[in-house]
């Protein structure tokens, strides 16, 4: 049954998948092919849906979209079955589809589709059936597990079989084992029996030599004693004998005994395990595996057995022995008895011979010996020579190939390092690429902001950005920071506080946007305050005095000390040998040194008695060392990456060389201080911490290292040098070891340097000096520089002379252990060589930086030499590095006696006199270090200042020492020359007294409190910040301001553009009036009326579109007016305002608390307590944004409104006003007048803050003179004079003269005249000294504080000119910005008037002209003109040109008359055979019936009834009938005649496109396919499109021939194509013609027999005289290569007659051709329906079967061609022959010609 089911499946249904029985079950597992099944039958419309898969889900989705269909059908089918067919259950499918088959044949029968069979049935059993559609899917998907579960028993299976898998592997490994376990005991057992043996016969030889040893000694002759001697000798034999056979019976029945029990408990134990081993594998008796382990067991009992024999035999062999043994001694000792006194002779001389014998044994044994060990050390030495020679060439080839492996990973390593050095620098550019497009995106968006004029700033912030590598567009907001900021945050924060600093250091410094204005040039800006300067040095120096000092060395030394680096095998030591035999230095190796250490610690070598002081030094050493280890603690977090060593011996491998762990450094572990320890030096202390570390498996630490070498270094004389040999290796030895030499870090002055390089208000210009950097440790560096490859070479190079080293011939054990250890240390190096030279590469930028930064002494060499000339060059080197040390240190102490010198020269003079002394003094006299001239003082004074000033980056101007003078309001300074100076002083030669703060000026230094320092110095910190947070601050919001102004006034400009093109209605009412200018009548065109009312409406129109104009321009100038009057501008000039009041706040703050600071540092210094200051500070008033009251009390800061300004304000600018009013309008009134009183009102603020701080500094003034008047009440009233009018000089002069007649005054004595008498000269003396210090402290005092209110006047000075400078230019940019948009709006009204006068002018001309306007007319806002892609009207269509008409040409039939005849003739003969004479009828009937019909071209009219008789037999088939198709196909020419070859690759394609072989094609498939000919291509177009297109006949043929010979009653019609084709096989030549029809039907060309030629050849030419070649020349070349092929075919055969048609053709095919089995009906009425049979058939039959195909089955071509029936039939057979109707219709129209026309008449008459 499933063999028919297949059957079905395949052939009938033709399923998707082919099925067998065997794969039945599996293939419809899915039930994809149930529903193809279904499919097929139009039952399953939702097959698209199922699933080929093999899941658990495809099969659920199929089988319950199957349920419904197999329910409708009434098949057996629920969730069971499906699972059962799921699970491939035997016969489950198969029982399905064999219902599912009757089940469908039934259906088939009846003819219903799936959707009648559902409308059959009941609605309600289509609910039940939907309910139990539902039931099943649930209950099919609880059966069906998941594919998930699927999987998992899918694995659970596979590693089931894996386990069982693996379990029969480990019995199988198991049973080996046991056999390899058998194998050896047998194999231990035949030895143990050969060793036996050998025992045995060893025992037997000694025993045989024991026998030929023995002596025979002559027995003397018998007497009397000899019986009794003999007698007693029997007895004791007997005794003996007896006691002896006693023994060994004893020994027996022990042994017995001992036999006994183990036979039983061997025999138990085999039985036992015998029997056990029988009934477990009874059943597998005959298995190989068994018998053999019974045979062995059975051989074990045998050979148990054999050796207890043995043993048994050798016991008593033995015991003979031992027996015999016995006996010998007992008769030697007898006979020695008998012989001792009676024949001492005679013993002697047996003796003597006995010697003698065994001499001669030994000395032969001896020789025999010696040639033995001779011959076995000459053996053992040449198999130690062949097997090392044979080790030596292995190792060697290894060593090649293990040196090829390191080349390779070295270049992958090389490889490794070279991408990510890339990767590095491609990711710096490319972050660097895309910082340039952000800067230039950056600069584009502000082009487009600013119009091209970017501000400075802007580019200047941008710049700086981008040289420190910040993005410059925003990368989030950091408004509201949260708790932790991103990193986006993070970086712009950085960018904010970048970009404060520089405009912080712009406003600090005066320079960039705050340089000095023009007007503000002449006025020399303030210089540092150095009195201010000195006091916040001081203060900070007492309470946080300074760490660093500098260390330099008082003699230096001319010993040269430096290191000699470089990678691995680079020639370090090399080097350093040669060059320490040429100079006397010392070579210091830390491995080496290493060594030492741990030698010394193990040796216990301790500190000599003899020498305490370098005990004392040892004890100090290793504290201090500790500590510098915990200072450096920090500076050690760099590690080490590759090992300590770089040139160290490969006996290092258990020190830190093995260690390629990071050296994290690590403090010095202490260790157990015990009198023994103590005791030791310090370089075995340091050892005994090497070796615990080394222990460890730890790396020795980089601060034990140099404590090591620094050890090793003190050792060393002082004039001896010194050179490193590859040390140090990274930074932080280099740091380390520099620290230890010289004693101060590097790091820690960079750090100091840093702290007093943060930007101070005031520097102290005496402690600027920077602190001189130590002299470097080392004075040079050496750097043999070599390649990778290079070292890796030379690592190879050494190893190789290693193994070719010739072998001594001396001890081999020695020189084996030598070998292993070289083998084992070049291995280690093998495996170091790698981390060495990439530590190396890792660490040598950084050592390079550090040798090159502050003092270049890195010398490189070039190490790719041979070793003589590296030695030279190194020597050559460190020769010239000897004499640059000599030179340099023979300079310095030059300099030293030179500095000697001038201090002796300076000591000589008396030293001068305190400052106060000087004051009192009137003599001219000074010191002569003091001793300048004015001129030259002051020029001093001021080069000083200007370099002091030049480190904080000015380049303005400077000002002198002095401070200058400044009145409530003005600007004027008073020169400052020595004629001031001395107009109140009483001698003029004398030059003035140094001022205070000038370089000549000494400071007060009296002590202070300590609790001043330390409150002040907090206190001037909160200054500094608080200033320089309020700049930073102020300045960052008017950057910030800045960027608000661009984007407004951007946005103010687009935004004014969009609002003036914003749509209008114009074009409306243009569209409006050109529709009806259109819709005007034709006839109205030319009256003048007409016109003029049409001038009057576009005069209407333009002035409509005026108006909106108008209406447009005056919305327009509303905005810009609303524009102008928002408040914006107003309020950003108060913001920017109140950021300049805010920096004038600043300044002033910093003078009151700077005023405070140096108010209580002098108090302090005075003793005085410092005064509690009641008053608040002054503050700022800013401009109040909008009008809302405040009250007072909230407010901390003052506000001031914008109006409240006094009109008669004299500090206005009436330049800044008259440029303004130039450029100003009427229009923008109200912005000039804000302006003017925004500039007054910062004008009015500037002078309050200036008079505040000159009232300030009067107040201060004041209050020190009250507080002197205080102290002076006692004196006398003389005194008081000059100081009350200095009081009053002191607002109106200039600090400068004030302090000299201070000076002066101070200078008389009369203050000592108003002591009274009762006080003593001391404390007269102490009086005058406390009264001239509190004089000074005062002048030091003022002058600090007037140079401080000069400062922050000129400060508050370029503020006011700067916020002025900075509002007109806002105020500027607006008013340009307010300008551009009026002018805007004045061009865009402009150009909308112009459009509108355009319109006008178009309008009037086509008015004039009289046409209509058929472009649409386009009125865009300001823009005008005519659209000619719009039309209003359409245009007239154009003319159509009419369809291709084909003419008569010749005689030639249309195709038109074609179809005509062919639908006639289809009517009547379907069949395509008529009657000869019915079809001569119907040719008579239209020839004569033509009239009117067109059937037939006017050359057919003239044909006569015997000419048409005449063309019927032309075409007679069968010699009865007429095949009307071959006329149709014969008058429809002129057609191209295919050749042969033409027609079969015709055949070829029509095959190609006959995908089923059916033998028909479609007519999609025939024009697909093409003929042998193609529509002609070069038809011309005509020019007019009147004139029809030209009628492309051969197209038209092509589809004529398909409607002529396609099967019209099949729907679509078919095409039997081998029958066209045989049609078109005809030829003039019906010969010809037959082959041709045979080459079609066979598919392939078929070769005529030649038998003729030259008949042929005639009948060919004749026929190609008849032929209608003549009438188409076109089709001669046709022909005659058609006659070029029959004779190259006849050549052909006559040459290969044997190889040609071998194709085989059946009876069908040649039935075919030669026109079998059709019906023919004829026409007549008389005439029934006849079936005429093929006449051949019974001829082929017969021909058949004389060929030998008696079954009729194919034979070949070739034997058919031979028969003479076929032969015949060939050369008779006409069908296949073109006739010549031409010669007919041209003789009939030769008869018209002469007899002229004949009438119808004459026509029927010939018919009748």
């Amino acid at each position: 049954m499933s063999e028919i089911l297949c059957q079905w499946l395949n052939q009938e249904v033709k399923v998707s998948q082919t099925v067998s029985p065997k794969s039945f079950a599996k293939a419809f597992s899915n039930g994809y092919l149930i529903g193809e099944i279904l499919h097929k039958f139009e039952l399953q419309g939702d097959f698209s849906e199922f699933s080929e898969s093999r899941v658990s889900n495809a099969k659920l989705n199929n089988f319950s979209r199957l349920e419904p269909t197999l329910q409708l059908l009434g098949v057996q089918f629920d969730q069971n079955v499906a699972h059962n067919i799921i699970t491939e259950k035997p016969g489950a499918a198969t029982k399905l589809l064999y219902q599912l088959y009757i089940v469908l044949q039934k259906k088939k029968k009846s003819g219903l589709t799936g959707v009648e069979i559902q409308s059959i049935q009941p609605p309600a059993n289509i609910r039940q059936q939907s309910m139990k559609s539902e039931a099943f899917r649930d209950r099919l998907r609880n059966l069906i597990p998941r594919q998930t579960d699927f999987n998992l028993m899918r694995v659970t299976h596979r590693f089931q079989e894996k386990y069982k898998h693996m379990k029969e592997d480990l019995v199988h490994m198991h049973f080996e084992k046991l056999e390899k376990f058998q194998k050896l005991k047998e194999e231990q057992r035949s030895f143990n029996i050969e060793k036996q043996r050998l025992n045995r016969r060893r025992q037997n030889e000694i025993m045989a030599k024991i026998q030929a040893a023995i002596i025979q000694i002559p027995k003397p002759a018998s007497n009397r004693t000899l019986r009794a001697l003999e007698a007693q000798k029997m007895m004791k034999k007997k005794k003996e004998a007896e006691d002896v056979a006693n023994e060994i019976k004893k020994f027996e029945a022990l042994i017995k005994k001992d036999l006994q029990a183990k036979e039983s408990a061997s025999k138990t134990s085999a039985d036992t395990a015998g029997q056990t081993a029988t009934d477990l594998l009874n059943t597998y008796s005959d298995d190989d595996y068994i018998k053999k382990i019974q045979k062995r067991l059975e051989e074990d009992a045998f050979a148990r057995e054999q050796r207890e024999k043995r043993r048994r035999r050798l016991l008593m062999d033995q015991l003979i022995a031992h027996e015999a043994q016995e006996e010998a001694y007992r008769e030697e000792q007898l006979i020695n008895r008998l012989m001792r006194q009676s024949q001492q002779e005679r013993r002697i001389a047996v003796q003597l011979m006995h010697v003698r014998h065994e001499k001669e044994v030994l000395w032969q044994n001896r020789i025999f010996r010696e040639k033995q060990y001779e011959e076995r050390r000459l053996k053992d030495f040449q198999d130690a020579l062949d097997r090392e020679a044979a080790l030596a060439r292995q190792a060697k080839i290894d060593f090649e190939e293990q040196a090829i492996r390191e080349r390779e990973i070295h270049e992958q390593i090389a490889v490794e390092r070279a991408q990510a050095r890339y990767r590095k620098h491609y990711t710096i550019c490319a972050v660097i690429l895309d910082q340039i497009l952000d800067l230039s995106t950056k600069v584009a968006d502000y082009r487009m902001l600013t119009n091209n004029m970017i501000p400075y700033k802007l580019m200047h912030d941008w710049k700086e950005l981008f040289f420190n590598g910040k993005p410059i567009y925003e990368q989030a907001s950091i408004k509201h920071l949260p708790a932790k900021p991103s990193a986006e945050q993070l970086t712009e924060l950085e960018k904010r506080d970048l970009l404060d600093n520089n405009d912080y250091e712009e406003y600090k410094n005066m320079i960039g946007e705050w340089a000095l204005p023009e007007e503000m040039v002449d006025n020399i800006p303030p210089s540092n305050n150095n009195i201010l300067g000195h006091v916040i040095h001081r203060l900070v120096e007492k309470s946080h005095p300074p760490q660093v000092k500098s260390t330099v060395p008082e003699l230096p030394s001319f010993a040269i000390k430096g290191c000699l680096l470089g990678k691995t095998f680079s020639g370090k030591t090399t080097a350093l040998k040669a060059l320490q035999k040429d100079f006397p230095i010392q070579i210091l190796s830390i491995d080496t040194l290493v060594q030492e250490a741990i030698k010394a610690f193990h040796d216990k070598e301790k500190i000599s008695e003899a020498l305490p002081t370098e005990k004392e030094a040892e004890e100090k050493t290793l504290p201090v060392l500790q500590e510098k280890n915990k200072e450096t603690q920090d500076l050690q977090n760099l590690s080490s990456p590759y090992p300590v060593s770089e040139d160290a011996l490969p006996e290092m491998e258990d020190k830190t060389i093995l260690s390629t762990e990071t050296n994290k450094t690590t403090k010095v572990e202490e260790v157990t201080s015990s009198d023994s320890f103590s005791e030791l030096t310090v370089r075995a202390r340091l050892g005994a911490k090497s070796e615990k570390l080394l222990k460890k498996g730890k790396s020795i630490s980089d601060m034990l290292l140099v404590n090591i070498l620094v050890n090793a270094i003190n050792e060393i004389p002082v004039d001896q040098g010194w050179v490193l040999d590859g040390f140090p290796m990274t930074l932080n030895q280099a740091k380390l070891l520099e620290e230890a030499l010289t004693g101060c870090s590097r790091e820690v002055l960079e750090l100091e340097e840093k702290k007093a390089q943060i930007s101070t208000l005031a520097i102290d210009p005496t402690a600027s000096k920077e602190v001189p950097s130590p002299p470097s440790a080392l004075d040079f560096v050496m750097l043999l520089d070599i390649s990778d490859n290079s070292s890796l070479d030379r690592m190879n190079d050494t190893m190789t002379e290693g193994f070719s080293s010739e072998t001594s011939h001396g001890d081999i054990t020695q020189h084996v252990t030598a070998e292993n250890q070289a083998t084992d240390e070049d291995q280690n190096l093998r495996d170091q060589i790698q981390h060495r030279i990439i530590g190396f590469l890792d660490n040598w930028p950084s050592l390079e930086q550090w040798f090159t930064e502050p003092e270049n002494i890195l010398i490189k060499i070039n190490a790719e030499i041979d070793k003589e000339s590296l030695c030279h060059k190194v020597k050559e080197m460190f020769t010239t590095e000897i004499t640059k040390k000599e030179n340099k240190v023979k300079k310095k102490l030059e300099e030293k006696e030179a500095e000697k010198k001038e201090e002796v020269l300076l000591a000589e003079p008396p030293p001068p006199p305190p400052e106060p002394e000087k004051e009192k003094e009137t003599s001219s006299k000074t010191p002569p270090a003091k001793g300048k001239p004015p001129s030259e003082s002051l020029h001093g004074k001021q080069e000083s200042l200007q370099e002091g000033k030049g480190k904080k980056g000015e380049t303005s101007l400077k000002r002198k020492g002095s401070p200058k003078g400044k009145s409530p309001g003005g600007k004027g300074s008073v020169k400052k020359s020595p004629a001031d100076s001395t107009d109140m002083s009483p001698v003029p030669v004398v030059p003035p007294p140094p001022k205070p703060g000038s370089e000549e000026w000494v400071y007060v230094d009296e002590p202070i409190p300590e609790e001043i320092p330390s409150f002040l110095v907090p206190y001037w910190e909160l200054i500094e910040n608080s200033y320089i947070n309020s700049i930073k601050t102020v300045l960052r919001h008017l950057r910030e301001e800045q960027h608000s102004v661009i984007f407004y006034l951007y946005e103010i400009r687009t935004n004014f553009q969009h609002f003036l093109q914003r749509p209008d209605h114009k074009q409306d009412f243009v569209s409006q009036w050109q529709a009806d200018f259109n819709a005007l009548p034709d006839d109205l065109w030319d009256d003048e009326e007409t016109k003029s009312e049409l001038h009057q409406r576009v005069n209407d129109l333009r002035d409509r579109l005026w108006d909106i104009c108008d209406a447009r321009k005056e919305e327009a100038e509303q905005e810009r007016q609303d524009i102008i009057n928002e408040s914006w501008l107003q309020d950003s000039i108060v913001i920017k305002m109140n950021h300049f009041f805010s920096l004038m706040q600043a300044e002033l703050n910093r003078f009151q608390d700077t005023k405070r600071l140096l108010q209580d540092y002098y108090r302090g210094m005075e003793g005085k307590i410092p005064i509690d200051d009641i008053k608040r500070f002054t503050r700022v008033p800013l401009v109040q944004l909008d009008n809302r009251e405040i009250l007072e009390s909230q407010l901390r800061i003052p506000l001031i409104s914008r109006i409240s300004i006094s009109p008669d304000s004299t500090m206005s600018k009436p330049k800044t006003k008259a440029i303004l009013k130039g450029k100003i309008d009427y229009s923008l009134e109200n912005v000039e007048a804000n302006f003017e009183a925004d500039e007054k009102l910062l004008m009015d603020t500037w002078q309050q803050a200036s008079l505040a701080i000159s009232h300030m500094v009067a107040a201060e003034i004041h209050q020190r003179l009250m507080e002197e008047e205080k102290e002076n009440l006692p004196a006398d009233t003389k005194e008081k004079s000059p100081q009350m009018g200095t009081n009053k000089k002191v607002k109106k002069e200039p600090p400068k003269k004030k302090k000299t007649d201070k000076k002066a005054k101070g200078k008389s004595p009369p203050m000592a005249e108003v002591t009274p008498v009762t006080v003593t000269a001391e404390e007269i003396a102490q009086m005058e000294k406390r009264k001239e210090l509190m004089l000074k402290i005062k002048e030091e005092h003022l002058a600090a504080l007037q140079f401080e209110e000069i400062a922050t006047q000129f400060r508050l000075e370029l503020i006011k000119t700067k916020a002025l400078a900075f509002l007109e230019d806002l105020v500027t940019k607006v008013v340009d910005v307010y300008k551009l948009l009026e002018k805007w709006l004045g061009e865009r009204y402009l150009n909308e008037m112009a459009s509108v006068e355009k319109l006008t002018e178009v309008a009037r001309y086509h008015i004039e002209t009289s046409k209509k306007i058929q472009n649409e007319l386009y009125l865009s806002q300001e823009d005008f003109f005519i659209n000619g892609d719009v039309k209003v009207f359409p245009d007239p269509p154009p003319p159509v040109r009419p369809p291709p008409v084909e003419k008569e040409e010749n005689g030639t039939l249309t195709i038109e008359q074609l179809d005509s005849l062919r639908d006639q003739f289809l009517d009547i003969a379907p069949k395509g055979i008529i009657g000869h004479k019915a079809f001569t009828d119907i040719l008579l009937d239209l020839v004569t019936l033509n009239l009117g019909t067109n059937n037939l071209p006017s050359s057919w009219m003239h044909l006569t009834q015997p000419e048409l008789q005449e063309l019927t037999s032309s075409l007679i088939v069968n010699s009865e009938f007429v095949d009307w198709r071959k006329f149709l196909l014969v008058i429809s020419m002129p057609w191209i005649i295919p050749m042969e070859e033409e027609l079969l690759e015709t055949l070829q394609r029509f095959k190609a496109v006959d995908e089923e072989q059916l033998g028909t094609i479609t007519f999609e498939q025939y024009m697909q396919a093409g003929l042998w000919f193609t529509r002609d291509e070069d038809t011309k177009i005509p020019e007019n499109p009147l004139e029809p297109l030209p009628f492309n006949r051969q197209e038209h043929l092509i589809e004529f021939f398909f409607r002529l010979f396609a099967d019209q009653e099949k729907d679509p019609p078919q095409l039997d194509y081998t029958q066209m084709l045989l049609y078109f096989a005809c030829h003039p030549n019906a010969v010809e013609g037959v082959y041709r029809a045979l080459s079609v039907a066979i598919g392939t060309h078929v070769f005529q027999p030649i038998k003729t030629p030259p008949v042929i050849v005639e009948k060919t030419s004749s026929l190609t005289d008849m032929s209608p070649v003549e009438e188409y020349p076109e089709l001669e070349g046709n022909f005659v290569s058609e006659e070029g092929e029959l004779r190259e075919d006849g050549e052909r055969k006559e040459e290969n007659p044997e190889n040609v048609n071998t194709e085989k053709i059946s009876m069908e095919r040649l039935l075919k051709v030669f026109q079998g089995g059709k019906e023919v009906q004829d026409p007549n009425r008389f005439a029934s329906h006849l079936q005429i049979e093929n006449a051949y058939s019974e001829n082929f039959i017969k021909v058949f079967q004389d060929i030998g195909a008696k079954n009729l089955e194919p034979v070949e071509v070739a034997v058919l061609l031979k028969h003479p029936f076929i032969e015949d039939l060939i050369s008779n057979y006409s069908d296949y022959k073109i006739p010549d109707i031409k010669t007919i219709l041209q003789r009939s129209e030769h008869v018209q010609g002469s007899d002229g026309e004949r009438s119808p008449l004459r026509l029927t008459e010939e018919k009748k």
